[in-house]
């Protein structure tokens, strides 16, 4: 099921993405799919006559993973750590499908991350990988945009990652979904630049998931972004940026600076 947050120019709302004689439906709901019932309105509209938002935006925190494929830290100049890389966004670094992502001026040398995120559904503490697929609601494609230079320079990585707009989530979330082995890539303009799988994870989803509750509870609507593979590239004003995953779909948002 994939489940989408949208507008149509009046309040966001969360709709039910599916095809219907070739051609894609919203199927629009009352309430949030992460704290309330949700019903059908009854409203079917053409996903092309929709604006897409971000799926979610965390009332808690998004959780980054770094370095969990191998080629990734050693195209940083570094190894796997022994001990999993964590940092924080926060919620506003979320912007949707289409949004800009804005540089920020104190970068010149920002770049891209494709990622898998992981919609949190319920509270996790403390739990083992065996019930990590119970705290999920399901799945999108993330850009942990970051600005390199700023990581390089500094130990801790508040600058370089935590800016708004760096945090691109979309386009819907997939519920149904086995994120062991889907191919995961990038492209800035029409220009492939990563094309990797998620089977190349150091550590799992569901791994990942039980080692960040036994450091922070996970609440409802938090995000879990697992990191990225390697071919990370500088972007420029003025290009287009994508995030594919399979099984999910594609997240393209356009470069600024203002």
């Amino acid at each position: 099921m994939r489940i989408a947050r949208f507008t149509t120019g009046e309040d966001p709302m969360y709709g039910i993405v599916q095809e219907k004689d070739g051609r894609d439906m919203v199927y629009a709901l009352t309430g949030d799919p992460l704290y309330t019932e949700i019903r059908p309105t009854g409203t079917v509209l053409p996903l092309e006559d929709v604006r897409l938002l971000a799926p979610v935006i965390p009332r808690s925190k998004v959780v980054c993973v770094g370095k969990n494929y191998a080629a990734h830290a050693a195209e940083m100049g570094g190894e796997v750590p022994t001990e999993p890389l964590f940092f924080l966004k926060p919620n506003t670094a979320v912007i949707g499908p289409s949004d800009p992502v804005i540089l920020p001026a104190y970068s010149q040398e920002v770049s891209l991350e494709a990622e898998l995120a992981v919609v949190i559904k319920r509270m996790a503490k403390d739990i083992d990988p065996e019930q990590a697929e119970q705290v999920v609601l399901g799945y999108t494609c993330a850009n942990d945009i970051t600005a390199r230079d700023s990581q390089r320079t500094e130990n801790q990585w508040f600058r370089a990652k935590a800016f708004d707009t760096s945090c691109p989530l979309g386009p819907w979330i997939e519920t149904d979904l086995d994120p062991s082995a889907l191919r995961i890539g990038s492209r800035i303009d029409d220009e492939t630049v990563q094309d990797g799988t998620t089977a190349d994870m150091v550590r799992s989803v569901a791994q990942l998931l039980s080692d960040i509750s036994r450091v922070t509870t996970l609440l409802p609507g938090d995000v879990v972004l697992t990191g990225t593979p390697a071919g990370v590239r500088t972007v420029e004003a003025g290009s287009s940026v994508t995030v594919a995953v399979e099984g999910i779909g594609e997240l393209t948002n356009p470069i600024v600076r203002r």
